[in-house]
């Protein structure tokens, strides 16, 4: 067994008994975000060869430079998104299910076309690829953390917590608006905050170019069929028995969920 698949098989074991995250040390370690990768990407086939299926698409993660300081790199980070964990809203979600699971609010890209490996993609070409988009909320999977010691090698091994997402109606309309300056707005238990959907990086079409160049970069490329998550504009909410959420993107309609 290789090293790659050591590091993958123990993160699979520990999902496996809900273990709380922690960083990835000693012959564990996997001492370079290049090597971080490939154990995610042998966990990843883990996964779809047991419990979670075929992977639905990516998120991208860490796209705020306060997060990235946290953590140490200089760059967002990619995951994989399995089918088995994709929901249509309204959706509930159960707590027990998670070890801890957050809330992002988001919107996500419906890829129409392969994106072809090699590209150097920015926010306008990256558009000719993109079929539909929508409200979405990312459910994060962060085995309960402790975000004062977190360590950037293990976030990507462990394929950057993701745990599903929670999708709203597909729209075309996103080819008419200025994603940098859509309103945003969150009712959380009746709690209203708003924001804009460029808030991660300016707009969700640089990251989904981001999220392009970083795979292809791996070896890795969209295809049509997949969903990306493009960032959260607002903050974390992590979800407890009896919250309820909606999720509306100006003039792309809104994603709604509730939890027990």
């Amino acid at each position: 067994m290789t090293h790659i698949d050591r590091i993958a098989n123990h993160l699979h074991q520990a999902h496996e008994e809900r273990r709380q995250f922690a960083n990835l040390t000693g012959d564990l370690a996997p001492g370079s975000l290049e090597n971080a990768y490939a154990v995610q990407q042998a966990l990843n086939g883990l996964w779809v060869a047991g419990t979670r299926g075929p992977i639905a698409g990516y998120k991208i993660a860490l796209t705020s430079k306060a997060i990235q300081d946290l953590v140490g790199v200089d760059e967002p980070c990619a995951g994989a998104i399995f089918a088995s964990t994709v929901r249509q809203s309204p959706a509930q979600i159960v707590v027990s299910d998670f070890v801890r699971v957050g809330l992002e609010f988001e919107l996500a890209f419906r890829m129409g076309k392969d994106v072809p490996e090699g590209g150097n993609y920015d926010g306008e070409t990256i558009v000719q690829y993109v079929d539909t988009a929508m409200p979405a909320f990312e459910l994060i999977e962060d085995r309960a953390a402790d975000y004062s010691n977190l360590d950037a090698n293990t976030l990507v091994a462990d394929n950057a917590w993701s745990g599903g997402m929670v999708l709203g109606s597909p729209s075309t309309v996103w080819k008419q608006l200025d994603l940098a300056s859509v309103p945003v707005t969150l009712t959380y238990n009746g709690e209203v905050e708003t924001a804009v959907t460029g808030a991660a990086m300016g707009s969700p079409l640089i990251s989904l170019a981001c999220l392009a160049n970083l795979l292809t970069g791996q070896g890795r490329s969209l295809k049509a069929g997949d969903v990306v998550m493009s960032g959260s504009t607002l903050a974390t909410r992590f979800a407890k028995p009896g919250d309820r959420a909606v999720y509306a993107v100006d003039g792309l309609g809104e994603v709604e969920i509730s939890v027990r």
